[in-house]
């Protein structure tokens, strides 16, 4: 799994982060994604898609390839 984040379409609602903190964080001084691991470990996939699914601005990107 490969993940990627658009800063520029972020509006801070912070979902990933509750939904996959080992691989989402924020920026203190505006609530940004932070991406902390793009090739989070097999364990985490499930929690990172769905961090994609609720994020409200679709700022999260997943592919499946390795």
């Amino acid at each position: 799994m490969k993940v990627t984040v658009d800063e520029d379409i972020c509006c801070g609602a912070g979902t990933c982060v509750m939904s996959a903190p080992d691989v989402f964080d924020q920026r203190d001084e505006d609530g940004v994604v932070i991406l902390l691991d793009p090739a989070p470990a097999a364990e985490l996939h499930d929690a990172v898609r769905e961090a994609a699914s609720m994020c409200p601005a679709r700022a999260i990107a997943v592919s499946e390839e390795e």
